[in-house]
């Protein structure tokens, strides 16, 4: 191994080079190997997230972050002139026990530059996580990045050793690539993912039928995609999505907003990166998944773009005002997630308190249920509370009138940072209330 200055700056390069990769979670696996070191499971996987979205408990590093690739976005293109550095498999093996020991981390996050070619990087990469899980007995979590490209026995490998597997579609449509990142093919990232996707169904449903049935990716996949480097639209980007849910049992796409890391006439001219726009994208996101929402509902050919202004589940409303208001002791539980502001818990805390009697207002209150912007598409035992009505031309700007919820900055955990242990990090997933 090399020596401590050396390895120490060899992580801050990679470590550096890695922050830009959004598609970083830890959720859904239950890994608690007997004996071993570490247990997702018992002692938890931390689950705070940078105000990008990463998810801070893990050990986030490159393998190494050369790449033979040359993409206009990425800052470890080819060509740019920026310091590199690669990892051996026993190294990281090594640098994740020894921080994990100390109680810096809960897992790791392997990502990589393409050396060589596909194949020997996946190979690469899992001779690192084998050691991990082999020789040092880590049960800990590890989410695997997969190499556009290379051949299918690496995904499945992958699946058998990660908790989390990923691979980055980056943009959103094939043109976009293929200006942007002409040495990668679309079927490239689409082939590994569709495998990915099918192993994952597979051994969750033999899993069903005998517990001693293999494990792959039990934490399920995920992906990135970059907003604003390219012309889509967010109606394009979300029927994307959607369609990765649908058909790749996609756990979760991370969207990320465009930084202009390097120079390229490629690229567009950003006088600064559109987090507003990923941030709304994340919240339609959210009505895909978990409100019953469908990408057509959101937005539509008149309408291909987000309004940043208000949340998607407001401004569907106020397309659909002919559907509201929707009283609170009658309306089902679909109905009462389209309601703004009410969220799902909410919702569960409405359907299992009426069960005991019609709610008014003020028992709404008392649920704890957040009326600011709900009130004016609700009646509770018929009486409406909103102060104009559904119909005034003002409710739009009464609804952005509101006071929106106060966001902190957060900035990804710096290794070498003195008192980092005192450092506060915030979370930034969208978990709101919309």
């Amino acid at each position: 191994m090399a020596d401590s200055e050396t390895l120490e700056k060899k992580l801050a390069i990679l470590a550096e080079s890695a922050k830009y990769d959004a598609s970083c979670s830890s959720s859904g696996s239950t890994r608690s190997p007997a004996g071993g070191l570490g247990n997702v499971a018992r002692s938890g996987v931390c689950h705070s997230w940078s105000a990008d979205g990463r998810c801070i408990a893990l050990l986030k590093i490159l393998l190494t972050n050369a790449c033979i690739y040359d993409c206009a976005y990425c800052v470890n293109r080819r060509s740019n002139d920026v310091p590199r550095a690669t990892l051996t498999p026993g190294e990281v093996a090594d640098i994740t026990i020894n921080f994990y020991r100390r109680n810096y981390i809960e897992g790791l996050f392997l990502s990589t530059g393409v050396l060589r070619d596909p194949d020997y990087t996946m190979e690469q990469l899992l001779a690192a996580v084998r050691k991990l899980r082999e020789d040092h007995r880590f049960g800990g979590y590890i989410h695997l990045k997969l190499v556009p490209g290379a051949d299918a026995r690496w995904v499945e490998e992958a699946g058998r050793y990660a908790d989390r597997v990923s691979i980055n579609i980056e943009l959103p449509s094939a043109a976009s690539l293929g200006q942007l990142a002409p040495d990668k093919g679309r079927a490239a990232i689409l082939e590994p993912m569709t495998l990915a996707g099918r192993l994952i169904t597979e051994s969750r449903a033999a899993r069903r039928k005998s517990r001693k049935a293999p494990v792959f990716a039990p934490a399920g996949q995920s992906t990135q995609l970059i907003v604003g480097a390219t012309p889509e639209s967010d109606r394009h980007i979300l029927r994307l999505s959607e369609s990765l849910y649908q058909r790749m049992d996609l756990k979760r796409v991370y969207y990320s907003a465009f930084i202009p890391v390097s120079t390229d006439n490629r690229l567009p001219v950003l006088t600064a990166p559109p987090l507003l726009r990923e941030h709304r994208l994340y919240q339609a996101d959210w009505l895909l998944r978990f409100y019953g929402f469908a990408a057509e509902e959101i937005l539509s050919e008149e309408q291909p773009d987000l309004d940043t202004a208000l949340d998607p589940k407001a401004g569907w409303a106020l397309r659909n005002l002919h559907l509201f208001p929707v009283e609170v002791n009658r309306a089902d539980y679909e109905m009462l997630l389209r309601v703004p502001g009410i969220g799902v818990r909410s919702a569960r805390k409405i359907l299992r308190a009426r069960r005991g009697g019609a709610l008014g207002f003020d028992a709404l209150k008392r649920l704890g249920i957040v009326l600011k912007r709900a009130r004016y598409f609700l009646t509770a035992q018929g009486l409406y509370f909103g102060e104009a009505d559904l119909a005034a031309a003002n409710l739009r700007e009464r609804l952005l009138a509101l006071p929106a919820p106060q966001k902190k900055s957060a900035q990804q955990l710096d290794l070498f940072a003195g008192g980092a242990e005192s450092q506060e990090h915030f979370s930034a997933t969208v978990t709101g209330e919309m």
